[in-house]
């Protein structure tokens, strides 16, 4: 039997955001069929099937959304325009600003929507971890260049630093959520930079 039509005032764009928001705030194991149905102008499950086949298809979509919409303030980490001291510097105080927005939903999607899942969830958590890791990556070569270039010393501990730095981004969803504002973490993010600093002085002392 073929699927219902979706209603003529249905709009495809428009319900993807607010999938994605509905996402962002609940989780993808949380956010129900007949809450999705609703935020999109409460359409038929039928024609929900008919736009986006699953949930897990829409969630899929919904993640790409946000990656190149609100979730782009982590390409600054790739800009090698900038010295990468200030590619991670700006990629974590633009990460903080936009976390902490009352516009949408607090925190970081592709971290709070993992954070409960259960087993037969767990491709769902394979598909966050994926594009964190992607962002992790970024990161990494950042700090790479930074060394390569002449901004830290050879002797550096790349891995160290990432984690450092990765952990706190991660960590700015639960600080968001907790309703930390803006101000108290660019303060600390001013305080994390001197990590770079500190590792940085060893390149002048040597080379002074």
């Amino acid at each position: 039997m073929p699927r219902t039509g979706l209603p003529r005032a249905f709009n495809r764009d428009e319900a993807v955001t607010a999938a994605m928001n509905l996402f962002w705030e609940h989780g993808f194991e949380s956010t129900s069929l007949s809450q999705l149905r609703a935020v999109m102008g409460n359409i038929s499950a039928a024609s929900f099937y008919a736009a986006f086949d699953s949930k897990e298809a829409l969630f899929r979509e919904a993640v790409e959304r946000y990656i190149y919409t609100y979730g782009d303030v982590t390409d600054r980490f790739r800009d090698t325009s900038l010295t990468s001291k200030a590619a991670i510097e700006q990629g974590l105080r633009q990460s903080a600003r936009m976390q902490t927005e009352n516009s949408h939903p607090l925190g970081c999607l592709l971290v709070l929507s993992a954070v409960k899942c259960s087993p037969e969830q767990h491709h769902i958590q394979e598909l966050l971890a994926k594009e964190r890791e992607r962002v992790r990556g970024w990161l990494k070569s950042c700090i790479e260049r930074g060394v390569a270039n002449g901004e830290l010393p050879d002797s550096t501990d790349i891995p160290m630093l990432l984690t450092l730095f990765e952990t706190f981004l991660r960590g700015i969803s639960i600080q968001a959520r907790d309703h930390v504002p803006y101000e108290t973490m660019d303060a600390a993010i001013t305080q994390l930079m001197r990590v770079w600093d500190l590792s940085a002085k060893t390149t002048t002392q040597v080379g002074g």
